[in-house]
């Protein structure tokens, strides 16, 4: 299991915390300091769309040029979580089959 995220992100805090007590072990990735491969993110794309990870919402986000925020698609918002990996929603947890985007504890609970 690998936890996907930025360290001191306050929602992969609240992932980790639920996480450790409970002893399920998984392997952090700080995509902020290591980034995330292409194959990688392409993998996640084609799992649950590029809409769905994309942070629009984030500070990153928002502070890109009104052209790189326009007529995203598939290709684009790759290419602008390539570039900018904070831009990537979190934390992304992979498991075998399993892929979850955000945390909801209700969604951990079968982990582990």
């Amino acid at each position: 299991m690998i936890l996907y995220g930025i360290r001191n992100c306050d929602t992969v805090k609240k992932a980790r915390a639920w996480l450790d007590p409970r002893g399920v072990g998984y392997t952090f990735h700080d995509y902020k300091t290591a980034g995330v491969g292409p194959e990688r993110l392409a993998g996640w794309v084609d799992r649950i769309g590029w809409e769905a990870l994309l942070n629009r919402s984030g500070t990153t986000f928002r502070k890109l040029p009104e052209t790189d925020k326009v007529e995203l698609d598939r290709a684009r918002a790759m290419a602008l979580m390539l570039a900018h990996p904070s831009a990537i929603r979190r934390p992304v947890l992979e498991s075998g089959d399993t892929l979850l985007v955000g945390f909801k504890p209700e969604a951990y609970a079968g982990l582990g």
